[in-house]
């Protein structure tokens, strides 16, 4: 089969309507494939593969877009044709997506569980570890912003009450929501999860900064250790 196929053209050799910085001006980000999109951000591609067939490649290797969320740098190098750069970029792009609560942080008053979990759930869902974090809140329960305290099991030698609470005084926090997730996508607290809380409920009132709930996030699901009665 002679000439290139469409991998292998460079992207000035595609058709005009085909590119995807063309046709994300003319039809909108919504018309571009997840390929298409990486692209962009990629922004050139190898000897061999134009940015969209590198891009395509990489899907492949980390199966979908979620592996962008799942997969460490090291592991997104690990395709041909992406280097520290490129991996860096898409880690990033990975980051501000877990981050767009943030940018509304402080527009939002946490009125119910719910609410937490809506706020916590981009950022705690698609984490292999455990993420141990607090949602700041001031005297009408509107976030200040949420802070990951510690990453790794959660257990009362990791989660140490000085660590939570000078970051809670240090940002003149009037109550605090203790948040993990569960990689096994259970939000079912364990006996460590009841035991930690329950600890951190009790320097709360000594230093005067209340432990509303303890949210603990799963796959899609939640838990709230107040809402079940736990705590």
């Amino acid at each position: 089969m002679g000439g290139k196929d469409y991998y292998h053209q460079t992207m000035k050799e595609l058709p005009a309507d085909e590119r995807p910085r063309e046709k994300i001006l003319r039809n909108g980000s919504a018309s571009l494939s997840n390929a298409e999109l990486l692209a962009l951000i990629i922004g050139t591609g190898t000897r061999k593969d134009t940015a969209i067939g590198l891009a395509q490649r990489l899907l492949t290797k980390i199966e979908g877009l979620r592996g962008l969320l799942d997969y460490s740098m090291e592991e997104l190098m690990e395709v041909e044709g992406i280097g520290l750069a490129k991996a860096a970029q898409l880690k990033a792009v990975a980051e501000l997506v877990m981050r767009i609560p943030g940018g509304v942080e402080e527009e939002t008053v946490i009125k119910s569980p719910q609410e937490a979990s809506k706020a916590l759930m981009p950022r705690l869902r698609y984490l292999k570890q455990e993420n141990f974090s607090i949602v700041l809140l001031n005297t009408k329960n509107r976030i200040i912003a949420i802070e990951t305290v510690t990453t790794g099991g959660l257990n009362s030698s990791i989660v140490h009450p000085r660590e939570v609470f000078n970051r809670a005084i240090r940002r003149s926090s009037a109550a605090i929501i203790l948040a993990h997730n569960h990689p096994s996508g259970d939000p079912s607290p364990s006996q460590e999860d009841i035991r930690v809380t329950r600890r951190l409920m009790d320097v709360g009132q000594m230093v005067g900064i209340n432990v509303l709930d303890h949210i603990i996030i799963g796959d899609g699901n939640y838990m709230s250790l107040k809402e079940e009665g736990v705590i």
